[in-house]
């Protein structure tokens, strides 16, 4: 193994030759500065802004997905990840009523925001270029949910602006 350091800044460049290793191919990331706002109960909706899309090099590859994502929401909010048009990473089984989703954030306070965070190992068995996404619902009936700030977003000295962020790495053998 040899770690390579450069002699001022730039990137660092690790290698092996360990057989059977996986590797990190590719790292995309996108990082939402801005908000979004949404009303829709009980269907998710795109968080415009939060999309990433990566090309495999390999159908044997896998995505490993990190989420971050920030927001607020009298009565919460809940998001999922979308592999394509295909929501992933999400709650099953004995659903019922419930909504099944990759995360939620359950502030009940108009200048609260949570950061719940996500990870997730893909197999999109593909070469194509794969587009991961987040959507975004509101908490209930008759409420907002905003991401990247709070319910209330006061344009104060205690109200705050937020980044979310969605990463993706081709890990491969």
């Amino acid at each position: 193994n040899t770690i390579t350091m450069p002699a001022s800044t730039g990137t660092m460049a690790l290698t092996s030759d360990v057989p059977g290793a996986a590797k990190i191919s590719q790292i995309l990331s996108t990082t939402k500065t801005d908000t979004f706002s949404t009303t829709s109960f009980p269907t998710f909706v795109d968080c415009t802004g939060l999309t990433v899309t990566i090309t495999p090099a390999a159908a044997s590859s896998k995505i490993y997905v990190m989420l971050s994502i920030s927001g607020g929401g009298m009565e919460g909010f809940r998001f999922q990840l979308v592999r394509d048009s295909t929501a992933i990473a999400i709650g099953t089984g004995s659903i019922g009523s419930r909504t099944a989703a990759s995360g939620a954030g359950s502030n009940r306070n108009y200048d609260e925001l949570e950061n719940p965070c996500a990870n997730f190992l893909d197999s999109p068995s593909t070469t194509s270029a794969t587009t991961y996404k987040i959507q975004v619902s509101a908490g209930n009936t008759g409420t907002d949910s905003k991401i990247n700030a709070t319910r209330n977003d006061p344009d104060s000295s205690y109200g705050i602006r937020t980044a979310s962020t969605i990463t993706v790495m081709e890990v491969s053998a």
